[in-house]
């Protein structure tokens, strides 16, 4: 156990013949005392100091660690936005693959249908350019036979007689 300042104040040595001067030791033992407890409050007021800083310190390590599993879980959040936002985008890009497809699908299709009639439309046209030949060609024959002419001539006959 520590001497405290008290002991060193209550302390009495033995007398011996001759021994030390007592107003001289008395006078170092109450120096030593007022040193003693000057050492005795600054340790005090440094383990105060101390338990305030280790608090300060073991909190600023919350604070650390806090921080440090703040970082790691936004650094996760971040990592997972980036991946739903690439699997988003794959997605986005599938659908609008298999849209572009469709589009690309009915448009041939429709090209398609569109050649068919065109070819359709030119069939029917031959057709009927042939017939219509055909038509002016027979009603040209009709207008060229002698049998017209003999017609013509009996109907002017008529006529002229008709007047006479």
């Amino acid at each position: 156990m520590p001497l405290t300042p008290l002991d060193i104040h209550n302390k009495e040595f033995s007398r011996r013949l001759r021994g030390y001067d007592e107003d001289e030791v008395n006078e170092f033992l109450d120096q030593v005392i007022k040193d003693y407890e000057s050492v005795i409050r600054e340790n005090k007021e440094l383990q105060n100091q101390l338990l305030t800083v280790q608090e300060k310190l073991d909190h600023f390590a919350n604070i650390e660690e806090t921080l440090s599993k703040t970082i790691i879980v936004a650094q996760e959040a971040a990592d997972e936005v980036r991946n739903n936002a690439k699997k988003e985008a794959q997605l986005i890009l599938k659908e609008a693959e298999k849209n572009a497809d469709r589009i690309v699908n009915e448009a041939l299709a429709k090209s398609r249908r569109v050649s068919l009639e065109v070819e359709e439309l030119k069939k029917q046209a031959s057709i009927y350019r042939a017939r219509f030949r055909t038509l002016v060609e027979a009603q040209l024959e009709l207008l060229t036979q002698e049998s017209w002419e003999s017609l013509e001539d009996r109907n002017i006959e008529r006529e002229v007689k008709e007047i006479y």
